[in-house]
């Protein structure tokens, strides 16, 4: 065990006591049909009269949103996770109004109460509307970097599916994946794992598995459209304690310098990250394909032959991990089947070598030592990973 490693199990062990002895807020959950019309009585209640509405350009050019820029005691942010995070932002700049938003990068560093949030997401994916984290871009570097406290976590989450039915196919492809990056990092970040976390992780693995499909071949099915953004939401919860991982670590340096969409890069980078953890990922992954009830074939059996016995040499394995390693293949299978299904690539060839030392310096810095995942990753073992996103190998 490295050096890497030994300081980021150590910090993780303590940070994981932490987050257990913490109550973690969690956003009062609206949902179903129209479930959007029932935000005026949420603001009555709450004792709110001026909401400032964060959304898209499209819609925030209305005059009726052009007038309310003033005396503001609310925030409803409507829309995809930017919007989320733009509104999780100002609202840590209201509460610390001291400090620049650079400077509440991090985490804990708002810790004063902000105004009342409602969540609308439009998309089944980020999860935004559950969490603690605003992720932020410096325009100068390119950089993201996440401010966390669980202060910026909405007071409510209006999950409502006529607001999704006209997301694109491409949109509810990249949204969906990002939801299932989610609960499937949360799932494998046992360090961190509360009574919850485990199981919401595994009902929202479930539900992608079975809905999104349904959801990008029919935007207009109801039903699978419900579904996702309930998932979306219980994989927000999951990782909202249990944390991300190395995908997102990598995910966001390529969002940054090439201006990826974050659900896209999540969902390339997946299956190869899963990968490369090999045996330190395969019961975990094997008992979601269980859940999933998935078959493996006979591609998934070469590949986890070769997998054992490479985890094999000169160690004694029984036979139960070389069952969760045919199970991982095939649940890592089923992932990339998916992508290819819904038009997602399987490599972001555009990378530049130039900046891979870059990126794995950014993402290093970004999951050390706070990613509690199954393989810590050194700065070189990032940059050799980022290579295989850009060619496959």
């Amino acid at each position: 065990m490295n050096i890497t490693t030994v300081c980021a199990r150590t910090y993780q062990t303590f940070f994981g006591v932490g987050i257990r002895m913490m109550k973690m807020r969690m956003p009062k959950r609206v949902e179903g049909v129209d479930s959007f019309l029932s935000i005026p009585d949420l603001l009555q209640k709450e004792g709110a009269k001026k909401p400032l509405i964060v959304t898209g350009p499209r819609i925030g050019k209305s005059e009726f949103f052009q007038n309310r820029d003033e005396g503001c005691d609310s925030f409803i942010a409507i829309g995809g996770g930017s919007n989320m995070d733009a509104a999780k932002a100002a609202s840590a700049r209201i509460a610390r109004p001291d400090k620049s938003l650079q400077q509440l990068g991090g985490l804990m560093k708002v810790r004063k109460k902000t105004p009342l949030f409602i969540a609308v997401p439009t998309t089944a994916g980020t999860g935004s509307e559950t969490t603690v984290a605003a992720v932020v871009t410096d325009d100068e570097t390119s950089r993201k970097y996440a401010i966390n406290d669980p202060a910026l976590c909405p007071d409510y989450a209006v999950l409502d599916p006529t607001l999704t039915v006209s997301l694109p196919p491409s949109l509810t492809a990249s949204t969906g994946m990002d939801a299932l990056t989610h609960a499937i990092e949360a799932y494998l970040n046992k360090p961190y794992h509360t009574k919850d976390t485990a199981h919401l992780s595994e009902e929202a693995v479930r539900a992608i598995m079975e809905f999104l499909p349904k959801a990008y071949a029919d935007g207009k099915d109801m039903e699978a459209r419900e579904e996702m953004l309930v998932a979306s939401f219980k994989a927000g919860v999951a990782f909202t304690t249990a944390c991300v991982g190395n995908v997102h670590a990598i995910a966001h340096t390529i969002g940054g310098l090439y201006h990826v969409p974050h659900g896209l890069a999540n969902a390339v980078v997946l299956p190869i990250v899963l990968e490369d953890y090999g045996e330190a990922a395969a019961a975990g992954l094997a008992r979601l394909a269980r859940l999933c009830e998935l078959k493996p074939t006979a591609e998934d059996r070469k590949k986890a032959e070769e997998a054992y016995r490479s985890a094999s040499a000169g160690k004694r394995r029984s036979a139960s991990a070389k069952d969760d390693m045919l199970y991982a293949s095939s649940m890592i299978r089923k992932i990339r089947e998916m992508n290819q299904a819904m038009d997602i690539p399987e490599t972001f060839p555009q990378i530049e070598d130039k900046d891979i030392d870059k990126m794995a310096g950014w993402a290093e810095r970004e999951a050390n030592p706070l990613y509690p995942v199954p393989v810590v990753y050194a700065k070189q073992h990032f940059a050799r990973v980022i290579r295989k996103v850009k060619t496959g190998k």
